[in-house]
């Protein structure tokens, strides 16, 4: 007989473990946590089961899940007490999630704490910007001084890693200018550079209360249908000094992922969104899925490429990886 004979290396566990080429740990998992101005909060998003929207002042409770769980990195979403048109509350400097940052690095300084830095969850429109009279569409450079306002009142509560995720052109070299000029240089920006206008994201809007109230998000967002867009939008952010790169979302998107890993040597992030996160937390509650599809999720978007995987998963692949999954 002439064949190759590849059961060999698939014959027992050991085997298969010795020459498993992808492998997700849980230092590679970031845990997005939605952040209440209101005191005394703790409510279930109805399209997230088993995620929460927390008040500041009830913050401690899921933190110590974070910690007990041995999640390494959070990243804080705000949902503000009152909202305007050009989003104030995203770079006041008691902001919501500046004060989340605070509370969670009184408590546990060693967790790496990740901050959005974006308007829509601020603006009384839910578009990611300031809004032109004229055209009703976002003005990309209007609202870039206030992006950099929010990404250094962010860094000065501590955050320890900036994410612009507004899509406007030019944010990440004026927020590192901006950055820099205010004595962060050392804070690196992870860079939602490569993100789509996805449907996948209906979940997170509920969660965020940042649906628009017109439009929509294509005139800044990527087009689904691109694939050397994602490109461009790599190379400017690179050229602009970004330190990590975010594609959203991930599981529709890991030619994406594979693409970006192939094309730069800083580290890649997968946003494993809230749509993905809601077909497959349904699928598995209702038991059409195994609950060991979600580790086979992330080992897909490690082996695309991926260094880093945010998702709304974290607690649960932290249990799996406690019980031996793989």
């Amino acid at each position: 007989m002439n064949f190759d004979r590849h059961r060999r290396l698939r014959r027992t566990e050991f085997m298969r473990d010795m020459v498993r080429e992808t492998k997700v740990a849980k230092e590679d998992l970031i845990y997005p946590i939605f952040v209440v101005e209101a005191d005394d909060v703790k409510e279930e998003v109805p399209s997230m089961k088993g995620v929460f929207q927390i008040s500041l002042n009830r913050l401690h409770e899921e933190l110590e899940e974070v910690k007990a769980a041995g999640i390494k990195s959070v990243i804080f979403f705000g949902i503000p007490d009152e909202k305007d048109p050009e989003g104030h509350g995203a770079y006041h400097d008691h902001g919501v999630v500046q004060e989340a940052c605070r509370i969670s690095k009184g408590l546990y300084p060693e967790i790496l704490v990740i901050l959005d830095t974006c308007l829509c969850e601020y603006t009384d429109h839910g578009h990611c910007g300031l809004i032109d009279p004229d055209t009703k569409d976002v003005d990309n450079d209007s609202t870039l001084p206030l992006l950099v306002r929010t990404a250094v009142s962010q860094a000065k509560a501590g955050a320890d890693i900036i994410a612009p995720s507004n899509m406007m052109d030019g944010f990440v070299t004026e927020i590192r200018k901006g950055l820099d000029d205010n004595g962060y240089s050392h804070i690196p920006i992870m860079s939602y550079g490569i993100k789509y206008a996805s449907k996948f994201y209906g979940p997170f809007r509920d969660a965020a209360d940042s649906t628009p109230s017109f439009g929509d998000r294509r005139t800044y967002q990527m087009d689904p249908a691109n694939r050397l867009e994602a490109q461009r939008e790599l190379e400017s952010d690179l050229e602009e000094g970004c330190d990590m790169m975010i594609v959203k979302p991930a599981l529709s998107y890991l030619d994406i992922i594979r693409d970006v890993r192939n094309n730069t040597n800083v580290p890649v992030v997968a946003y494993n969104v809230s749509g993905e996160y809601a077909m497959t937390r349904t699928a598995v509650d209702m038991g059409l899925l195994e609950e060991s599809v979600i580790m086979e999720q992330m080992v897909s978007m490690k082996r695309a490429g991926a260094d880093m995987i945010i998702t709304y998963f974290a607690k649960d692949i932290c249990r799996m990886l406690d019980e031996g999954m793989k």
